[in-house]
């Protein structure tokens, strides 16, 4: 049988690199030599030795996968990159059971401000490879059931009622606002007032947030979107029922917003005036960031008046006619009551303002077991 001159042997042999192994020397090629290479202390070795892997069939990616366990978060992530878009029922059980796991801090305070409480937790999440570096974190939003908007015995809430309860499907949601980077990688451009590529975007309209999901869905294959009104109120409580994840107020070391209009028994504090990197404070117990201002985020709901009617189920709420869009968080610009887990506003679908972003949305295409 005449050997594929494009097909490694077991026993090939190819010189080492300087800065990996000692000048000259042989490596075994074949499935013995990737197994030696992923051996290797050395993370780069590890990681060009898995994409070297699919050359090899089915034991190659035996070998991807194993990686998934591996105690290097960079070679999870390789390994989980080479993996997520394959169909094998095999391999997308092992992705469910072997998701990235990230562990923060989860910090609540009491009407003071003061920290009353600190744990550490851990999220789910899946990378998405935007090129050039740039890397979209999408963390796994675990379905549940919530009562959406304020009590009836809140006053001047009539926009938030009325609190009704809403079942949210597993979801994952932006780990972050989506950032300039991220927007130039997708849409080659930056419009934003305050310039830093891990700052989130701004000045951006609905019509452009939706923009951007769709050429991000034809770039990786998946259907982003806009996180609906409940999602958005589902991921930001992450099972909290006060005002604010946080608990009952928020302070500027916790939240960037007018430090000057402060809410509950908070001092007046820090007004930065302008926007922040991600991830710049502690995120929720879903390890979601930056739900509470920094920027307002727009939803894909149309704006209602008041809660009569509105979907149970998490679903986007598009009946009507009125071309207003939601917004939510409260941003860098507003007060900190305006800035609460409850709030709603509104806007033109077609008007950016310096202060509006959003993140993004996708269907729960990995679930963790």
């Amino acid at each position: 049988m005449t050997e594929n001159p494009n097909q490694p042997r077991e026993y090939d042999a190819v010189k080492g690199g300087e800065s990996q192994v000692p000048l000259a020397a042989a490596i075994l090629g074949g499935i013995p030599g990737v197994k030696s290479r992923l051996a290797s202390p050395i993370v780069e070795v590890k990681i060009t030795a898995l994409s070297e892997a699919l050359k090899y069939g089915d034991a190659g990616l035996d070998l991807i996968i194993g990686a998934l366990q591996d105690e290097s978060m960079a070679v999870k992530l390789a390994a989980f990159s080479l993996l997520k878009d394959r169909d094998e029922l095999n391999i997308k059980e092992q992705l469910h059971k072997y998701l990235p796991i990230f562990e923060f801090d989860v910090i609540t305070v009491d009407a003071e401000g003061k920290e009353n409480s600190r744990h550490t937790s851990s999220a789910r999440f899946f990378p998405e490879d935007l090129g050039n570096g740039v890397v979209l974190e999408m963390v796994y939003i675990p379905g549940g059931a919530f009562m959406m908007g304020s009590p009836a015995t809140a006053s001047g809430r009539d926009d938030e009622s009325p609190q009704h309860q809403v079942t949210v499907p597993a979801f994952y949601a932006g780990k972050y606002p989506i950032t300039q980077a991220q927007w130039q990688a997708v849409m080659g451009n930056n419009p934003s007032n305050d310039k830093g590529e891990k700052r989130p975007v701004e000045t951006v309209g609905w019509y452009h947030a939706v923009e951007f999901c769709g050429k991000l869905s034809q770039q990786t294959g998946k259907k982003y979107r806009l996180l609906s009104e409940a999602e958005w109120e589902y991921a930001c409580r992450a099972g909290t029922t006060t005002q604010f994840h946080f608990g009952e107020t928020i302070t500027p070391d916790l939240v960037n917003y007018d430090g000057n209009l402060p809410y509950a028994n908070v001092p007046k504090g820090l007004y930065r005036r302008e926007t922040t990197d991600v991830g710049s404070f502690p995120p929720n117990n879903f390890g979601v960031y930056d739900m509470h201002g920094n920027v307002m985020e727009w939803c894909s709901d149309r704006w209602h008046e008041n809660y009569n009617d509105a979907p149970t189920d998490g679903s986007s709420w598009e009946t009507g006619t009125d071309d207003c869009r939601v917004q939510r968080g409260g941003s860098w610009y507003h007060s900190a009551v305006y800035c609460g887990s409850h709030l709603r506003d509104w806007c033109w679908a077609d008007y950016g303002g310096w202060h509006r972003g959003f993140r993004v949305a996708v269907a729960s295409v990995f679930s963790p077991s």
